[in-house]
């Protein structure tokens, strides 16, 4: 059965993790997604470690399910090709520095004046207009920038780098496919394309949420431990005996209730609900001495039937073999142009009307078996 995105077709100029990340979201919904990628400016995915079959692990995930076409930008004619290719394409989505597409000669205007029903979508940093929208970032600067970083990590030693790329993810690739889908929506209804601009600055920034929230009318500025789901309470990660984690959401009665009893420390219940940073002091060290009397499979056989919001701190290739994730068929085989299947995260979102395949029936892209060559 065909996704429900099986009559919307993408034209994908994007490099790296946030636009194509979007377009392999799009790809999973049933999108036919064509990638323009140059042939002589090498997209770092490509060769990121680690390697199967001579070729990025993240590269292959990412260009799943998708086609390509490998085109200089740069060379004469080529404008031309992406010219007659967008008259029958629905979505334009690239991530380019604001104004290289129309030095290339395929910007906005000049495609939407070939296919006035174009949706048109930019990824950059920092978005189209202000005056940082021609500096160069990475997801980090964008955190930065954005106010994110200043109110995680510990106090001592600051904010963490991340193990994934929230600004270009939560913030590029989720917020574009969000901007495309509305936009085809108004398309339907209004018949009008749309120019959508995306800057992960501005996506991180909103992901504040409840923390920007209290520093903007509050009045509250945010610091690293210092509210209550940063590492200000008990709500927070302990180690144990075997030197792994666990962490502890027990935030409401019932469940801090049951986390004192499981712990044998009924004496810290009324310090859980209390919002004395001293209180809170208090039963985060009598967790942190509990918590270290045991190893995470003790504390996991433990916690198995005691409903408080308590689960261990899982390596990815743990969390794939959780039976949760095994349910939810959140790891799924990819067939490989040259034989075989490789493993990858499945797609998150579960529709009624399509089925949830184990094998994705798109192959992978390769650094040699590109679709069409220009």
């Amino acid at each position: 059965m065909p996704g429900p995105l099986s009559q919307l077709k993408v034209l994908d100029f994007s490099t790296l993790l946030p636009g194509p990340y979007a377009t392999m979201l799009l790809a999973d919904m049933g999108a036919d997604v064509l990638r323009v990628e140059a042939p002589d400016r090498l997209d770092l995915t490509r060769v990121m470690p680690p390697l199967e079959d001579g070729v990025s692990t993240a590269h292959t995930f990412l260009n799943r399910g998708k086609r390509s076409l490998a085109l200089d930008l740069k060379k004469e004619g080529s404008a031309d090709v992406i010219k007659r290719l967008v008259k029958d394409y629905d979505v334009v989505i690239e991530q380019f520095r604001p104004g290289v597409m129309d030095r290339l000669g395929i910007g906005y205007d000049t495609l939407k004046a070939i296919n006035p029903d174009l949706i048109y979508c930019a990824i950059t940093g920092y978005g189209q207009t202000g005056p940082y929208k021609d500096r160069a970032g990475h997801d980090i600067n964008y955190l930065s920038l954005a106010g994110v970083s200043s109110h995680c990590g510990r106090k001592e030693t600051g904010p963490p780098p991340l193990g994934i790329q929230v600004a270009d993810v939560a913030g590029g690739s989720h917020h574009a496919v969000m901007g495309i889908l509305a936009a085809v929506i108004h398309r339907q209804q209004s018949g009008e394309g749309q120019y959508i601009d995306i800057s992960m600055t501005d996506a991180a920034f909103a992901l504040n949420g409840m923390a920007g929230a209290a520093a903007l009318a509050g009045g509250q500025e945010q610091r690293p431990e210092s509210t209550l789901l940063n590492g200000g309470t008990f709500y927070d990660y302990y180690q144990t005996s075997d030197g792994r984690w666990i962490s502890v959401g027990s935030l409401e009665p019932q469940f801090s209730a049951r986390l004192c009893d499981a712990l044998d420390i009924p004496e810290m219940k009324s310090f859980a609900l209390s919002q004395n940073p001293e209180h809170q002091q208090t039963i985060r060290e009598a967790l942190k001495a509990a918590f270290a009397q045991r190893t995470l499979a003790q504390w996991e056989e433990v916690f198995s039937d005691v409903d408080a919001c308590i689960e261990p701190v899982l390596t990815i290739t743990e969390a794939a073999d959780h039976p949760q994730m095994k349910a939810r068929n959140m790891v799924i085989e990819v067939a490989k142009g040259g034989g075989g299947f490789q493993k990858q995260i499945g797609h998150p979102i579960k529709f009624s009307a399509t089925p949830c395949e184990t094998h994705y029936a798109g192959r992978l892209l390769g650094t040699d078996n590109d679709d069409l060559q220009r």
